[in-house]
């Protein structure tokens, strides 16, 4: 049996360390988690994508009572910005998160099945999508979808 390691690159910082346009992108993030409607599990969720042409959408969680038929705010984001601008990639994606106290200490990580979906985007575009994980103590920085997901199933396997 052979051992297989896996590496992926995450980088810690604070707000204060990145740059402008990347502080605009978690602004926007932390923004949209205002508007997420999240009455049952009261965690709130907001997603913001720089465009390749400059343009900032933005996307939040949404909840209902028959949970399947919720949506998260990566997915809300991305569905978006695909089929308003469907000609342009998402350059960076931040996540922003918020319960009852406030802004998460920690980065939260999307989901399973918003993991994939980044990793459709970006390989749809063929290009890397820069992902910022908001925490109030601190920022994740990853340089593409696939340090979230790390053995993916993406067309190559189809």
């Amino acid at each position: 049996m052979k051992e297989i390691k896996l590496e992926i690159n995450i980088c810690s910082c604070a707000y204060e360390e990145l740059g402008e346009e990347e502080r605009r992108l978690v602004s926007a993030a932390k923004e949209a988690a205002a508007r997420s409607y999240a009455p049952y599990s009261r965690f709130h969720v907001g997603a913001a994508a720089l465009l390749a042409g400059g343009i900032i959408v933005t996307g939040s969680n949404q909840e209902n009572a028959a949970y399947p038929s919720g949506i998260c705010a990566e997915r809300t984001t991305v569905f978006y910005a695909n089929s308003q601008y469907p000609d342009q990639p998402i350059k960076a994606l931040a996540i922003a998160a918020r319960d009852v106290s406030g802004f998460t200490k920690n980065p939260i990580p999307p989901c399973g099945a918003c993991r994939q979906v980044l990793l459709e985007a970006e390989q749809r575009y063929g290009c890397p999508m820069r992902i910022l994980l908001y925490g109030a103590q601190k920022i994740y920085c990853l340089n593409g979808v696939k340090d979230l997901l790390p053995l993916s199933f993406g067309s190559e396997f189809l």
